[in-house]
């Protein structure tokens, strides 16, 4: 058990995520009382990006895209995977989920897995639901979100 940072930091698949988010400076809001519910993509999830993507994000001048990024893939609140296909299925087959960038992700369900259509059309699976940490949820995607 831990918070969100201990817990992915601990994950050798989520390495360019915990770096990504320590370059960004949100550690420390991620390691807040919450709750959130954070979707974090892989290593290779980074690695589908076009090449150079994440160098330039990585680029202090850069910081306020990479931020954007990354908080764009946390939503405040506890949603466990069965709350999320609760809503996909009371919401006809899709929901909004707002994030705390003040953007939205399209929850629907394919093939039994919750995917994520994020505002450019780009998509994510999750891959692992439910890891449970003292401020709440993470749930590990195949996929880098991207905001408008």
């Amino acid at each position: 058990s831990g918070d969100i940072i201990q817990i992915t930091g601990g994950s050798t698949n989520q390495t360019t995520f915990v770096a990504a988010l320590k370059s960004a400076d949100l550690v420390g809001t991620l390691k807040g009382a919450g709750p959130f519910t954070v979707f974090a993509p892989t290593n290779d999830a980074f690695n589908k990006l076009a090449a150079g993507t994440l160098d330039t994000w990585l680029k202090p001048e850069n910081n306020p895209a990479l931020t954007k990024t990354l908080i764009y893939h946390v939503l405040l609140g506890s949603f466990d995977a069965a709350a999320i296909a609760k809503a996909i299925f009371d919401g006809g087959g899709k929901t909004i989920l707002p994030t705390i960038t003040g953007g939205k992700l399209v929850a629907t369900n394919e093939g039994g897995k919750i995917k994520l259509t994020d505002e450019n059309g780009g998509s994510a699976y999750i891959t692992a639901a439910d890891q449970k940490a003292s401020n709440e949820i993470i749930h590990v995607i195949d996929g880098v979100l991207l905001q408008k």
